[in-house]
């Protein structure tokens, strides 16, 4: 990883580093439409010309085959199916080898522009007339506006290696459930589709579930809560017991929603567990040094409740 990586995934500064990518499409007439996405650089391995790829038999329609990539056998998305592209007559020869929650996969896109430096601030939430659950986040540029997509989602639901489990019905009842329903966690991600899945697992084990759609929204939440319990004289973990939050979301990431926690003496309390697709071994011990109470990575949905257990029982 390079040096600038290192700092921002440490630091908490709310910042990111975006690849931009075009997967264009062909409008009603015809016309080529192009199309601007992007990708956090901590995701992205390297960027290669489309290989010789071989055809998986019985695959789903998106997986255009495996690509060897030096000596690793690797799957190949083609996002322009997983995104429903009209792409007709459009050749895609750029492949965006990717790394995350464990798994290394190829995206095959229509071609890589540059790199962009910018604040999760300047990132928003998409609007209502963008209807795409593979959308977590809108960048405005000038002369166009940046997608970013919510790959856990998009290739989560193709391999079944990466896909979200919920806990056994031996987990969940290993403790009270009365016991959990006096507890109350904040979730705080900014992919409906794993915010809803870590939610209703929590639910189902019997904890009470407050949810928040960046970090942003989770830290008006937890300043709310502050606030009330300093009026009434309640000690906070009478309101809120944990925080569980993503990094890559719109308005403020997780590790910049970490150190404003831990800055404040009144939320000491309160443990904080980092979820994230990006949780390497090296990542995870820069993230407690910043103040993460534990960390999980997205497979180990069948952990969220233990580890929950473990942090506020």
């Amino acid at each position: 990883m390079e040096p600038n990586k290192k700092i921002l995934l440490e630091s908490g500064t709310n910042e990111l580093e975006i690849v931009e990518f075009r997967i264009d499409e062909r409008d009603g007439k015809g016309n080529l439409i192009p199309c601007y996405f992007g990708v956090n650089v901590a995701k992205v391995r390297e960027i290669i010309r489309l290989p010789a790829t071989r055809k998986v038999v019985n695959s789903h329609p998106s997986v255009s085959g495996m690509i060897k990539l030096r000596d690793q056998v690797i799957t190949l998305i083609d996002l322009s199916r997983a995104l429903n592209k009209n792409t007709e007559g459009i050749d895609a020869d750029r492949v965006i080898v990717l790394e995350f929650n464990r798994v290394v996969v190829g995206v095959l896109v229509h071609s890589v522009s540059r790199i962009y430096r910018i604040s999760w601030e300047h990132v928003e939430p998409p609007v209502r007339a963008i209807h795409d659950a593979n959308i977590t986040g809108v960048v405005k540029m000038e002369d166009r506006i940046i997608l970013i997509l919510d790959f856990e989602k998009i290739i989560g639901e193709l391999c079944s290696t990466m896909a979200l489990s919920a806990p056994g019905e031996e987990l969940l009842l290993s403790q009270s459930t009365h016991t959990r329903g006096e507890k109350t966690i904040l979730v705080a991600d900014d992919s409906a589709f794993i915010r809803r899945t870590m939610c209703a697992s929590l639910r189902e084990a019997g904890y009470q579930v407050v949810e928040a759609e960046n970090g942003e929204e989770a830290w008006e939440m937890v300043n709310t809560v502050r606030e009330k319990c300093a009026a009434s004289g309640q000690p906070i973990t009478d309101l809120l017991n944990l925080v569980i939050t993503d990094i890559e979301m719109p308005r403020m990431d997780g590790l910049h929603l970490t150190s404003l926690i831990r800055k404040e003496a009144s939320l000491e309390q309160i443990p904080v567990v980092i979820f994230s697709s990006l949780a390497s071994e090296d990542n995870k011990m820069k993230w407690k040094d910043l103040g993460a109470s534990d960390i999980l990575t997205k497979p180990d949905l069948p952990n969220l409740v233990q580890k929950a257990d473990n942090l506020v029982l």
